[in-house]
């Protein structure tokens, strides 16, 4: 009589079925969540993921008649005529000199506004400047823009008029290429601050309450509560929000930016968001357009996992 090998099935591949199943169960019994997501998840895939098929026009002379996948490889061109064209290094400066003027004056002052109002005993004086900071956040962009454009007119705005009152010459700010940056940082300080410090009340009523009875044993000023208490409860809060700016340095809102352009400030506001719609659409150039929005996607995606690299090891909070 033969001996019949057996072959033994390893424990390990045991407890993975046995994990997928608990899944698959736990899944199915929670199947209306998945449905809650559902078309969200549909809608990133659609509109985020699907596009990047055509990511290869960047790498190509396309030609509308022929299609992607018809039109002729180029290779790098594209990219070599962006790196030695006059307006490269103008539109890169531009560029990081909005985003790191607005991550440097305008990311504090959400956090600032949060732990200020969480001080504020009085609902409903709370209420009142949360409705007044948040109501700018939902005005349409191109009312915003309108309504800066006309604050700063030399013949009619009220900033100038108030320069009068005080004895002073009216400055045509929209026409100074210098006062661009900081017009386009604080007009966006007023219209975001309110709403972005949503996510820091958040982090602070998610605070363990004891500590603050432990600080008000102790004897601790409402500063020393903030310094020791609210601040490190919104460390890991500021961090990931930190490393999200980050990761879109190089993504200076389009309409905004757009809007707000004139021959006398372009020099200073033209950025590779209104470079590339110029380009691309204006002038019909899609495979040099492509290209441009394609390095600045890789920038953005470098520094990204750098920085979370980086926050990762100094032992603070992470994308992942």
């Amino acid at each position: 009589m033969e001996n019949v090998r057996t072959k033994t099935i390893p424990t390990s591949f045991h407890s993975s079925v046995s994990r997928r199943k608990k899944a698959f169960r736990k899944a199915l019994s929670n199947y209306e969540l998945y449905l809650f997501i559902l078309p969200a998840l549909a809608t990133i895939i659609i509109f985020n993921y699907v596009p990047m098929y055509g990511v290869q026009i960047a790498f190509k002379d396309f030609i509308a008649t022929k299609g992607i996948t018809g039109s002729p490889w180029a290779g790098f061109k594209h990219f070599e005529r962006f790196f030695n064209s006059y307006y490269f290094s103008n539109i890169i400066t531009n560029t990081l000199r909005l985003s790191i003027y607005a991550t440097v004056v305008a990311f504090p002052v959400p956090i600032i506004l949060a732990l200020l109002l969480n001080e504020v005993r009085s609902s409903y004086y709370k209420r009142f400047i949360q409705t007044v900071t948040y109501a700018p956040h939902f005005i349409s962009m191109v009312v915003m823009t309108s309504m800066i454009i006309s604050f700063l007119s030399p013949s009619s705005g009220f900033v100038n008029q108030l320069l009068k009152v005080l004895g002073k010459e009216p400055i045509a700010f929209m026409e100074k290429k210098d006062m661009f940056p900081s017009i386009y940082v604080f007009s966006g300080i007023w219209q975001n601050a309110g709403w972005n410090s949503v996510m820091y009340f958040a982090a602070l009523s998610a605070i363990d309450p004891e500590l603050y009875e432990a600080g008000r044993v102790d004897g601790c000023t409402r500063l020393q509560k903030i310094w020791h208490i609210d601040i490190p409860g919104i460390v890991p809060m500021i961090v990931i929000l930190l490393i999200l700016n980050t990761g879109n340095i190089m993504s200076v809102g389009f309409e905004k930016v757009y809007m707000l352009q004139n021959n006398l400030n372009i020099e200073t506001s033209e950025v590779i968001s209104t470079y590339v719609y110029k380009v691309g659409l204006q002038r019909a150039e899609f495979s040099f357009a492509t290209a441009v929005g394609l390095f600045n996607s890789i920038v953005n995606f470098i520094l990204l996992v750098s920085v979370n690299a980086i926050s990762r090891r100094l032992g603070q909070s992470s994308l992942w």
